[in-house]
């Protein structure tokens, strides 16, 4: 069998970096998502990783567990506090924030 992973980006309010966000599950590229989007990952049951990236920015990579039949949910965003959005262009992968529902 095999479980799911949703992944949804959206934000409130503005967002500078709006663009299409490469998703990329245990080091595999596996689709892209728009702003206001949500799209359902299958994956096989266990340990994963997952990031999501748009050009040199990314967000940090986050490990998650599935069982079967399982769905975890993930959002992602490019808004963040100044310090953080400042930060960010010397380190890219606080560009993008990624968290679990």
């Amino acid at each position: 069998m095999s479980a799911t992973l949703k992944l949804t980006h959206s934000t409130i309010g503005v967002e500078v970096r709006r663009g299409t966000y490469d998703v990329v599950v245990d080091g595999k590229h596996v689709g892209t998502l728009e702003l206001n989007e949500t799209i359902d990952i299958t994956v096989e049951p266990g340990h994963h990783t997952l990031q999501v990236r748009t050009g040199r920015n990314s967000s940090r990579t986050q490990s998650f567990d599935v069982t079967e039949g399982e769905t975890a949910r993930f959002r992602c965003s490019g808004k963040s506090i100044l310090p953080i959005f400042l930060l960010s262009f010397v380190v890219p992968s606080l560009a993008l924030t990624l968290k679990r529902e």
